[in-house]
């Protein structure tokens, strides 16, 4: 069974930072890809960011240039450092991972919330 446990959201003034984590643990074969997803109220889940194996990145147009996505892949983990913050940035933002097998895997979420 795979696990994954994310931290680091909270509540920040806009223009501010928060990092994220999330920590992937249990019976698994290889990481391929990691990656960020949002869901607003009344939207839907939309990616934010991915990271493959190899160390390519992906980035939705809506955070390029503010959101950092990088991964420790010794610690299975992925971070996502969010700098200058919008009030539309605020979302459950949710880890999800692709194993090489091609199963994935979602976090339980974490709230971020900026404020104008």
């Amino acid at each position: 069974q795979v696990r994954l446990v994310e931290s680091g959201g909270g509540l920040v003034q806009a223009g501010g930072s928060l990092r994220l984590s999330c920590v992937a643990s249990g019976n698994m074969f290889s990481i391929n890809i990691m990656s960020w997803y949002r869901q607003a109220p009344g939207k839907q889940r939309d990616l934010v960011a991915l990271i493959t194996s190899g160390g390519n990145t992906n980035y939705a147009d809506s955070v390029k240039g503010r959101f950092t996505i990088s991964r420790d892949n010794a610690k299975n983990t992925v971070y996502l450092q969010m700098n200058s913050l919008k009030p539309e940035d605020t979302a459950v933002y949710y880890c999800k991972i692709v194993l090489v097998t091609s199963l994935g895997y979602w976090g339980q979420g974490t709230q971020v919330t900026v404020s104008s």
